[in-house]
């Protein structure tokens, strides 16, 4: 089967401007076309439980993505991702921290106990067909000093992450246990992804091949 018409015809967006959802893309051999970031209030609805709040809004973030990509001729024919990540404390959804005091409330709620993360991925093919996935993983962190949390504040590394912390970073020295997706943590599950994008025909694969080939 010759799929090289393929290779060269699909396309890929990523509804983020996340570092970090872009290098786990790129860890599995998959280069975006485009990055176009979406603008969403991601207020959680009266109710909503941390679950719902992450498949909505990916949801939400690829139907965006999708919307924004179709009004460029270069990218009509796009598949979107969109995901979202959300850390809570039994129902109680934490912030993507932006100040300080944020943070520090933050891990000082952490502190010594179990927390969940959940991360919602969507994908939408050319034709407008939408699959999705949720994927939630367990977490305890240490109990942490005052030292600890002070020094971490100080790295600034909590800004803008969803519970204040990012486990790929510093915060990684917290984490007594994790039972789930890593990647899912880090801000998108590479397996379910992966799964998503080929089920809707989207030619991954094929790139691995072309990039062993250009290696050599």
């Amino acid at each position: 089967m010759n799929l090289e018409p393929v290779t060269r015809t699909a396309r890929l967006v990523l509804a983020s401007g996340s570092p970090r959802r872009l290098a786990l893309l790129q860890q599995i051999g998959v280069e975006p076309d485009a990055l176009l970031p979406t603008d969403l209030d991601e207020t959680p609805g009266r109710n909503e439980s941390p679950r719902k709040l992450a498949a909505r809004l990916a949801i939400e973030k690829s139907r965006v993505g999708a919307r924004t990509a179709r009004s460029r001729g270069e990218l009509g024919n796009a598949y979107v991702i969109g995901a979202d990540t959300v850390v809570c404390v039994n129902r109680r959804i934490l912030p993507k921290c932006e100040t300080v005091e944020q943070a520090e409330e933050c891990l000082r709620l952490l502190s010594g106990r179990t927390h969940r993360v959940y991360t919602g991925v969507a994908v939408i093919d050319p034709a407008g067909r939408e699959r999705s996935r949720l994927v939630e993983a367990r977490l305890r962190f240490k109990r942490l000093s005052s030292k600890e949390i002070s020094a971490y504040l100080a790295s600034r590394e909590w800004r803008g992450k969803a519970g204040g912390y990012a486990i790929q970073g510093i915060a990684g020295a917290f984490v007594v246990k994790l039972v789930g997706s890593y990647t899912a943590v880090v801000g998108l599950p590479l397996q379910e992804t992966m799964a998503l994008l080929d089920g809707l025909g989207y030619p991954a694969h094929v790139f691995w091949a072309a990039s062993a080939e250009a290696k050599v």
